[in-house]
Order: C-alpha cells, then sequence, then structure tokens
C-alpha cells in the first residue's frame, strides 16, 4: 500500500519547540499550517499563500479547531512578504510547492530573510516523474540542495517523506 507524506509525522521529527514562530509558504488550506499550529501552542504561525479562497478556508478550520495563533498572509512567496520582517521566523515549511513556482530560488531568498540565525526550512517536495505527482516543474532533491547552498544555508537533515515525496531540512 503506498504510503503518503503525514504532515504530523515529519514535524515530530525536526524538533520543534512549543513557542515558535513560522511560516508557511504556500499553506493552501492548511494541510501543515493547522499541524503545525497545534504544535507551536504558544507560538504563531504565518500561513502565506498567493490565493485567498484556500487562507479563508484555513481560517474557518482553524476557528473550528479552536485554533487562535494562525495568522493568514496573502502574498507571492517568491517576492517580499508584507507583513514578516527580517529575522522573525524559526522555521520556514516549503511543502509540495516548489513545482508551482517560476522562481524558486526567489523562494529560498525569501525564507532566508525572515529566518532568524539558527533558523531552518523543511522543503518537502514531490519526486520528479513519480505517477501521483506533478507532470512537470518538481525539481530534484540536487537541484533543491544546490538553490539551498549556493544561498548560504546548510543542508542539516535529509529524509523519505512517503513514496512520492523526498525531505530536505536546511539550517540558517
Amino acid at each position: 500500500m503506498p504510503e503518503f507524506v503525514d504532515p504530523i509525522q515529519i514535524l515530530n521529527q525536526i524538533g520543534l519547540r512549543a513557542n515558535m514562530t513560522a511560516a508557511d509558504f504556500g499553506s493552501g488550506a492548511g494541510g501543515w499550517t493547522i499541524p503545525l499550529a497545534k504544535k507551536l501552542e504558544e507560538g504563531r504561525v504565518f500561513a502565506v499563500d498567493i490565493q485567498e479562497e484556500p487562507l479563508s478556508a484555513l481560517e474557518s478550520r482553524a476557528k473550528i479547531q479552536g485554533i487562535s495563533n494562525i495568522r493568514k498572509i496573502i502574498a507571492n512567496v517568491e517576492e517580499r512578504i508584507p507583513g514578516l520582517t527580517g529575522f522573525s521566523c524559526d522555521l520556514v515549511l516549503i511543502t509540495d510547492l516548489l513545482f508551482q513556482v517560476d522562481d524558486k530560488k526567489g523562494v529560498f531568498k525569501e525564507a532566508k530573510r525572515i529566518l532568524k540565525p539558527g533558523g531552518r526550512i523543511l522543503v518537502v517536495e514531490w519526486i520528479p516523474g513519480v505517477s501521483l505527482g506533478p507532470k512537470e516543474g518538481a525539481p530534484s532533491k540536487e537541484e533543491v540542495k544546490e538553490i539551498a547552498q549556493k544561498l548560504g544555508l546548510l543542508l542539516e537533515k535529509e529524509f523519505k517523506a512517503g513514496d512520492y515525496h523526498y525531505g530536505l531540512v536546511f539550517k540558517k
């Protein structure tokens, strides 16, 4: 039976503290944002997406579940995100996003800008060419590592994230 990405299982592996501040780039309706916000119960999670509709759905889901530490931001993660200052986040999530963007380096530059020194970026992305994944645009692990390393980010961890995804953790 195929194994899919389990956000809770992955978040449990990366050493989160309840008071951290995080940003979920391309959050959509909150598949990663909700579990992250539950883990960071004393912290804050910025849900960043270019579309209003999924952010509204996320807001409703959070309200129903009694989660109040999520702030939505409508923005393009390939550019400077209004409302997020430099050195403000402990963690940035980039999950199932890179295959959809034109400027992958721009996404990493913005993630690096908002990260505190020692902060981390969690990347979970489709393995190129898998049957259930996107037909095109999914970058290989090597491409992602190269982009991050050219920006001075250090690879901290590499792991399998189900049968269709890979995971990488970078440190600023």
